[in-house]
């Protein structure tokens, strides 16, 4: 009838939404690198697996990250074995049996346990053969000191609080200063990598690096790459590789994650760096809007960003309905009208009181754990628009996250088998 505002639009039932998800990895033991292979074999046979590697279940490990994308790099056939962070839940007893402390990541070569990380890959380096010049190389030791030299001035300004505007400007200063001079090193040799092509080099700065990229823009308002136009032409060398893709993470994952690993990160308090918290929280993303480059990759949003998303959520919804503080009961059609959102681009008012519930999952997506990075920005802007839709409040916050530990991220419940798809018509 004509003068009548149109009904709002209903959200899909979940035996719509499932086959609107991507199809699963064609294979995961030798395609792109995927932070949920247990297994890699790059064309051989699984009897020529000679390694294990025993990483963390989000693959938050900055030293799992530099093993991982070692052996991904070299095409080495292994296995994983995920093991529990202390910060997000219980280590598994079997682990701890098996490593003294339970100190990630461990690996397995031809029966023989190693550990930490840098010996880990001068044993696989003698194994294998180098990544270009290897770990002891004349050329990469002075590279390893200038990493850890970074690494010092990044935790000193980071996770030490400022008395005072002199002592922040003092951290951003000593920082600033070992960036230059990461950035010096990249520039010494023809191409974007250390040494000219990618070696074990690059791959000692990549873990720490990515971390000190997200932390600083979340605390400190500094944009790495837009500073240190060196080491944004690294990274974008490196998200054109598919190793690289198939580990990295995402700025708001990192700011999160980081707090409680390394006791602590701290915030300047600036206008820009509460200005870029807030976008890194909330959206919308790009963060820095379309006007400038992009200070989280250089790679654009493939067309499948939604339906990867979308298929990961409906794989374990039953789990993400039963931990949010909404209950399943609760959060069912609030999370229905957000898939809906997401995949169809129409927009669902939840029910009045969804909000807070929205915005706990939001929180608690993980690159590249649970999808990688512009799947996961597809997926946190539809819960947040979604949000802003509430009729009750659009403003509720979810539960915060924790900053002492991560045990809203405990891995366990996701460990069990998915329960069945719901008959047709079967949604409330």
């Amino acid at each position: 009838m004509a003068g009548l505002a149109p009904a709002p639009f209903r959200p899909m039932d979940w035996w719509e939404l499932e086959p609107l998800g991507a199809p699963p990895d064609p294979d995961p033991m030798g395609g792109p690198a995927s932070a949920r292979a247990l297994l890699r074999l790059f064309g051989h046979s699984e009897r020529d697996v000679r390694v294990t590697l025993y990483r963390d279940h989000h693959a938050w490990c900055p030293y799992c990250q530099k093993v991982w994308l070692w052996l991904e790099e070299r095409r080495v056939p292994y296995r994983v074995r995920k093991v529990t962070m202390f910060c997000y839940g219980q280590k598994e007893s079997w682990y701890t049996d098996l490593v003294r402390g339970g100190m990630l990541p461990a690996l397995e070569l031809d029966g023989r346990l190693i550990t930490e990380s840098d010996q880990i890959l001068e044993e696989l380096e003698r194994a294998f053969g180098s990544l270009g010049p290897g770990m002891t190389d004349p050329a990469v030791l002075p590279l390893r000191q200038l990493e850890r030299q970074l690494f010092r001035a990044w935790c000193q300004w980071l996770c030490v609080p400022s008395r005072d505007g002199s002592q922040e400007s003092s951290g951003r200063a000593g920082f600033d200063r070992f960036a230059e001079r990461f950035g010096l090193a990249l520039v010494a040799d023809p191409g974007p990598f250390l040494l000219g092509e990618l070696s074990s080099a690059d791959l000692i700065f990549v873990p720490y690096v990515e971390r000190m990229s997200a932390s600083l823009a979340y605390y400190k308002g500094y944009l790495l790459r837009e500073r240190h136009p060196a080491i944004d032409r690294w990274f974008a060398a490196l998200e054109r590789r598919s190793t690289y893709l198939g580990t990295q993470s995402d700025f708001h994952t990192h700011a999160h994650d980081l707090p409680p690993q390394m006791g602590g990160c701290h915030a300047s308090g600036s206008q820009e760096q509460r200005h870029l918290a807030g976008r890194i929280d909330s959206g919308p993303w790009p963060i820095l809007g379309p006007e400038r480059p992009d200070p989280e990759t250089s790679q654009s949003a493939p067309e499948d960003a939604a339906s990867v998303a979308l298929a990961r959520v409906v794989k374990h919804r039953a789990v993400l309905l039963a931990r949010n503080p909404l209950g399943p009961d609760g959060m069912d059609r609030p999370l229905r009208c957000a898939l809906t959102q997401l995949i169809s681009g129409r927009s669902c008012p939840p029910p009045a009181g969804s909000a807070a519930g929205l915005r706990y999952l939001r929180d608690r997506i993980s690159v590249p754990r649970d999808m990688p990075l512009h799947s996961a920005r597809s997926l946190r802007s539809a819960l947040e628009r979604t949000a802003g839709l509430d009729p009750a409040d659009p403003m509720a916050s979810g539960e915060p996250i924790p900053w002492r530990h991560r045990r809203d991220q405990d891995p366990a419940p996701f460990l069990a088998t998915p329960t069945p798809s719901p008959p047709r018509g079967s949604s409330r």
